[in-house]
């Protein structure tokens, strides 16, 4: 199974558009429906969504990993000035799985970093 579409719950769509943009260095497109609001990555495949009593930030449930490539430190620099929370340093899985890192966004979602390096 491949996923094809991932949505990163918001309560605040332009607080965690400017994280995600300062964090990833890549601008999201927002898309303004009435109560429903959206802000979708550029390089596809997922977006961030902000619905009031359907959309909850959580550090619980599936843990989604995002490309860390090259290198998870230039990413995990970011996380703190930006307002996230780094959860796990970066470490290796193994020589073959290379490197992962855990961190909150400003919404209070728990999302993961995976690299080769």
């Amino acid at each position: 199974m491949k996923p094809i579409w991932i949505e990163i719950p918001t309560t605040d769509i332009q607080r965690a558009k400017t994280f995600y943009e300062s964090v990833f260095d890549e601008k999201l497109q927002l898309l303004d429906m009435g109560e429903f609001k959206m802000a979708i990555f550029t390089s596809g495949g997922f977006a961030l969504c902000q619905l009031k009593d359907v959309y909850r930030p959580s550090t619980e449930g599936p843990l989604i990993y995002l490309n860390g490539n090259p290198d998870l430190n230039t990413i995990l620099e970011k996380v703190a000035p930006a307002g996230g929370e780094i959860l796990i340093e970066k470490r290796q899985i193994s020589e073959e799985q290379g490197y992962m890192a855990v961190f909150t966004d400003t919404e209070g979602n728990r999302l993961g970093l995976r690299s080769k390096n």
